[in-house]
């Protein structure tokens, strides 16, 4: 009687266990590391980490760079508004972050004088219309916060009197200006409620602090500024009281009301410095055999929140528990190919930075892959594995699965096949849903290769109660769990290496 075939993608699996995925937690997730903000000191280091790690398991580094062949740097820039920034409307002086801020961007890096366009409510919809016989091309906007209510506070310009999204969120009346060609918007809220001084000291901190963005040519949001009532009411060259029967009026008449003020210019400087930043993603390369030009990525985001308030925010489960699994795994693959047991089809390891910023790494990779993206078969992301969120307190061991047949039906049939086989976890499907107001799908870097109809499928733990916060540590990290999950990843990424056909893009789901 023939022996049984070995199950090689069993044996290996071993090697992805709870002391190995801890080895490497203890060091990303410690004090020493800094919280890992992206283009700081501790980023850095667990860049350099991981791709030691790489390196000593075997992989090659895929970058054309032989002094550095597992990093791919790249410069990200950190913004802040400078000091003295100023406004003036006739002979009258405006103070920063008392009288008016500003978010995102700002063309007003030397004082420049600027004559307003007043654009109402900023609206437009079937029926209504702000920007009717209005040109503000490249002009710069004054727009009332809010939207048209009747006097018991319900919205008009809704069936239902429910808000609508102009009165809920600014940023659709920014993306509206912008659509229309405004340079910029200028917010004003005339609700006789708001304290703008109070709201403007809240967001100080937020505003001063400084941010990360990607390197681009041109802002991606119009830039948006917010002021007290009385720089926009000397603006109009009004009064409250005229202003509250021209409100007023429009609610009487649900439609916009020609305004009769006359726009006063302004002197304004805002400044926004600009540092660049290096950053850098870490790779790993295994090649395959016979399907060697296929491409299977594996990828976790080693960045996390960095310091803040003197307190380190470390980690662990975001993505400590993603990277480390992915580490241990290229580890197990590596010694398969050492033993003669290499993947048929390639693996790329891949650990990005810049995800909390904003899935910066996975797109700077996205656009400068190492290898097309028409060769890449699917990437695996993992992005938090290692606890348990409330919805599944007391329940069997789990892991929500996102995305997996979104654009290829075959990967979510795959995976369910190795998950049976292998690790029996209840695979939770419920953030594929197009309505999840989480929107996880988008969250995270799958989403950068998706958009590049490379098939994805998200592993995930659901976020908890030191999600974003310093209590992230290795102490809350459940080992087993985390083990169970990597392995199942680990068993998806075999069976995707070494089976006949490839995974065939079939579907276009939301």
């Amino acid at each position: 009687m023939a022996a049984a075939a070995t199950d090689w993608s069993a044996k290996y699996a071993e090697l992805v266990n709870a002391e190995r995925l801890r080895t490497h937690l203890a060091v990303l997730a410690s004090d020493e590391y800094e919280g890992r903000e992206t283009g700081m000191k501790g980023q850095h280091m667990a860049a350099a980490y991981i791709a030691e790690q790489f390196k000593n398991a075997g992989l090659t580094g895929p970058m054309p760079t032989p002094a550095d062949p597992y990093q791919q740097h790249f410069n990200v820039e950190q913004v802040t508004w400078a000091e003295g920034n100023t406004l003036k409307v006739g002979k009258t002086s405006y103070k920063w972050l008392v009288d008016f801020y500003g978010l995102s961007d700002s063309p007003f890096a030397e004082e420049t004088t600027i004559m307003p366009v007043f654009a109402g409510y900023g609206i437009e919809q079937p029926g209504y219309s702000d920007y009717t016989g209005l040109d503000v091309t490249g002009k710069d906007v004054l727009i009332a916060l809010g939207e048209p209510t009747a006097a018991d506070g319900k919205a008009l310009l809704s069936a239902d009197g429910s808000p609508t999204k102009w009165g809920n969120d600014y940023r659709a009346k920014a993306q509206m200006a912008a659509q229309k060609g405004a340079r910029t918007v200028f917010f004003v809220s005339f609700d006789p409620n708001a304290n703008f001084a109070k709201q403007a000291a809240r967001l100080g901190p937020y505003i001063s602090r400084p941010t990360t963005v990607m390197v681009t040519e041109k802002p991606s949001r119009t830039p948006s500024f917010f002021v007290a009532p009385a720089v926009a009411l000397q603006l109009l060259g009004t009064n409250a009281t005229a202003m509250k029967a021209h409100l007023a009026k429009i609610n009487q008449t649900k439609q916009p009301v020609a305004s009769k003020f006359k726009v006063l210019p302004m002197q304004i400087k805002a400044v926004r410095k600009r540092v660049p930043l290096e950053t850098e993603n870490v790779l790993g390369f295994i090649e395959g055999s016979d399907k060697k030009e296929d491409v299977i990525v594996v990828s976790a985001h080693h960045d996390h929140l960095g310091i803040q308030n003197g307190v380190v925010f470390n980690g662990a489960d975001d993505d400590g528990s993603g990277t480390s699994a992915i580490v241990t795994m290229a580890e197990a693959f590596a010694q398969a190919k050492k033993d003669g047991h290499g993947p048929r089809r390639s693996l790329l390891f891949l650990s990005v930075t810049g995800e909390e910023k904003g899935l910066f790494g996975s797109e700077y990779y996205a656009k400068n892959p190492v290898f097309p993206m028409a060769s890449t078969m699917v990437d695996l992301n993992v992005d938090m594995i290692g606890r348990t969120d409330a919805e599944h307190e007391g329940k069997p061991d789990y892991v929500y699965v996102i995305g997996s047949d979104k654009l290829a039906s075959e990967l979510k049939v795959i995976n369910e096949a190795q998950n049976k086989q292998y690790t029996q976890l209840d695979l939770d499907y419920r953030f594929d849903d197009p309505a999840d107001p989480n929107r996880f799908y988008y969250r995270s870097d799958h989403y950068n290769f998706a958009v590049n109809k490379v098939p994805v499928a998200f592993f995930f733990n659901g976020v908890h109660a030191d999600y974003h916060k310093e209590s992230d540590e290795i102490s809350k990290i459940e080992f087993p769990k985390m083990e169970k999950r990597a392995r199942l990843v680990f068993h998806l990424a075999w069976e995707l290496a070494n089976r006949e056909g490839r995974v065939v893009v079939d579907s276009n789901k939301p």
